[in-house]
């Protein structure tokens, strides 16, 4: 039964990828009104007539969504009744089905009734939270035999304040590259990384604002998870699990500062655009599992 969990937690962590990948693919190619208004069918049909690039990314999208949705409900449930006896597991499980829940609401309002930039912008970071709590879901049950466990690590409160609070920041990151996709602000700055365009100065309207806020906002988390790098590479080197873990969450975050800058370059290319979602997915979830080890740390210590 365990490794049927494994297997299935596994593979709704993928699900959960697909999902977000899926998020920013309908959201670059303008394919949120490929079913038109109507939800859950498209165009009022099961299966319609006029097939477009827009409705089959659109479909493909509620499609999976759908399925994973599933998957994330069985995992939460399974969870729950198998290893329910490990704190953390109860409140992931909830945690999971509820804001994937949410997102998929919210994706049907818009469809539906529409909504504006500001509020279709948290639909990432609310599907990324319900990511973060399957990904933690799926560290716990394969701790069960543990063939996958980090050592009880004591994480002292200045690494625990940049724990807290980059993590907390890299919503506000997240939240800002997910304003920029839906105001159409990608290419309102031409050059990189200032906006200079043909009056350099401050920016000039609301898109170059938008643009250059996330901007900002990612150098900023960039030079911060350098800094807590350094402090985890000259004094974390007996808990290995925090010493590669900031040198891989610093990889994340050059690659998806690197992946931004070409995106501008290469006049928002879709691969990068998606490489771009990727990577702060990825860097997500490993400060949410740091995150995990902090609450814990301070169970274990006080």
């Amino acid at each position: 039964m365990r490794r049927s969990l494994k297997w299935l937690a596994v593979a709704t962590t993928i699900g959960m990828i697909l999902i977000l990948l899926g998020g920013a693919l309908v959201t670059k190619t303008g394919s949120g009104m490929g079913c038109g208004r109507s939800w859950p069918l498209c165009h009022g049909k099961i299966l319609p007539s006029d097939i477009t690039p827009e409705l089959i990314i659109e479909l493909a999208h509620r499609l999976v969504s759908g399925a994973v949705g599933m998957m994330v409900l069985i995992l939460s449930v399974w969870s729950w009744k198998a290893i329910g006896h490990i704190r953390e597991t109860k409140f992931l499980s909830f945690l999971s089905f509820f804001f994937l829940l949410l997102q998929g609401l919210i994706g049907a309002a818009a469809v539906k009734w529409g909504q504006s930039d500001f509020v279709l912008a948290l639909h990432f970071g609310i599907s990324l939270i319900s990511f973060a709590a399957v990904f933690l879901l799926t560290l716990l049950i394969f701790e069960i035999d543990k063939k996958f466990a980090a050592e009880k690590l004591y994480i002292d409160k200045r690494m625990g304040f940049h724990i807290i609070g980059v993590t907390i920041y890299s919503y506000i990151v997240i939240y800002t590259g997910a304003l920029v996709r839906h105001t159409k602000s990608s290419l309102v700055c031409r050059d990189w990384p200032f906006c200079l365009n043909d009056s350099p100065g401050l920016p000039t309207n609301l898109y170059e604002w938008v643009q250059m806020g996330h901007r900002t906002a990612a150098g900023l988390i960039f030079l911060w998870i350098l800094y807590i790098t350094v402090l985890a590479v000259r004094h974390y080197k007996h808990q290995r699990v925090l010493y590669w873990g900031w040198i891989i969450s610093f990889i994340l975050v050059s690659l998806q500062v690197t992946a931004g800058a070409f995106i501008i370059f290469s006049r928002l290319n879709l691969y990068i655009a998606l490489l771009h979602a990727f990577f702060i997915t990825c860097l997500f979830g490993l400060l949410s599992y740091f995150v995990l080890l902090y609450s814990r740390s301070k169970r274990n210590f006080q």
